[in-house]
């Protein structure tokens, strides 16, 4: 059993053959998809996923960064609403983005904090989206940490002392396409990390491992990941994707 803790399956890029690329993931093991969510025009979306496969895709809610514009306290209600209204396995993905846009960094900030403290409340993890702002994420996080904070660090792409600051978060790493690019460089230290503190992930329809870079995509080239993980950890696929999905159990609880 393979857990994929990030996957965009409502993504539009899927429209055209949604069912028969779910379907390779599942002949490659994958059985459990996690599903973050962008901001309030793909919340219809996402519903309309869990309708069709309910016993296989779990739903996050959250506003992620890159929709922090001007109306951000308008898509944060939305989040609110929603988790108060049904359950969801996380809040996510959240979190900080500076690389396209740094316009709306106190907002982004805001908004960060905001919906950690809400999944605090809704004892549920979360799931942070990280880019250019490691400094900026984990200014908030030693303001929010504690025995109620846990999540996953999505896209780990930072550094050995970044990795290790993050896990002290309570953060496990979700790792996927990046850790098998030839200048990924995190396949150079992660040996260092305890494998009980990784996940994996897709990100589909984005960041698709070698030799599908640049390409779009998808769930089951998920054991393109654990394959590289066998070769860093020196352990079988079977146990890599064994002890991730339990670990992917310790977060969501589920």
């Amino acid at each position: 059993m393979i857990t994929d803790t990030h996957t965009h399956l409502y993504s539009e890029q899927f429209d055209e053959d949604r069912d028969v690329m779910i379907a390779r993931a599942k002949e490659v093991g994958v059985s459990r998809f996690f599903i973050p969510a962008i901001d309030s025009s793909y919340t219809d979306r996402m519903f309309e996923l869990e309708k069709n496969y309910p016993n296989d895709v779990y739903l996050m809610m959250g506003l992620h960064p890159t929709s922090v514009k001007e109306n951000y306290q308008e898509e944060l209600a939305h989040v609110k609403q929603w988790i108060d209204q049904r359950e969801f396995c996380a809040i996510g993905e959240i979190g900080i983005d500076l690389y396209w846009d740094k316009t709306f960094l106190k907002q982004q900030q805001e908004a960060f904090r905001t919906q950690i403290q809400w999944a605090k409340e809704k004892k549920l993890p979360i799931v942070i989206h990280c880019r250019e702002a490691f400094d900026e994420i984990f200014e908030v996080l030693e303001l929010e940490k504690g025995d109620d904070l846990r999540g996953i660090f999505h896209c780990f792409t930072g550094t050995l002392e970044q990795a290790q600051k993050a896990i002290s978060f309570n953060m496990k790493l979700g790792i996927g396409g990046v850790v098998t690019f030839k200048n990924g460089k995190i396949d150079k230290f992660l040996n260092e990390i305890d494998l009980e503190h990784i996940v994996l992930e897709t990100d589909s329809p984005y960041l698709a491992p070698t030799p599908f870079r640049g390409k779009r995509n998808e769930s089951s080239y998920i054991e393109l990941v654990v394959g590289k993980l066998v070769d860093i950890y020196g352990k079988t696929f079977e146990e890599i994707s064994q002890i991730t999905t339990e670990n992917s159990k310790a977060v969501f609880g589920i």
